[in-house]
């Protein structure tokens, strides 16, 4: 029996290695900037990151909506058409 992780729980672990942190510190409702002091350049890296691992692309312009994994999440499942 195999686990498949949800796509919340892979965008965690993708913005968990970007962040230098573990998965299960990074909460759904942190902000990434005030919980995690990211920066921009690592706001970029994780949308290229999941871009590439979702094959989709999202413009730049929705990074500033994206600050913390639920919205993160909501902002991807608009672009890859989840349903999740």
């Amino acid at each position: 029996m195999t686990t498949t992780l949800s796509h919340i729980d892979e965008l965690r672990e993708i913005a968990a290695e970007v962040l230098e942190l573990e998965p299960e510190e990074i909460d759904d409702h942190a902000d990434f900037v005030e919980e995690y002091e990211a920066d921009s350049l690592r706001a970029i890296e994780i949308l290229a990151r999941i871009e590439k691992k979702y094959r989709v692309s999202i413009p730049q312009s929705e990074l500033a909506e994206m600050r913390n994994l639920a919205a993160v999440h909501a902002v991807v499942a608009r672009y890859a058409g989840w349903q999740d």
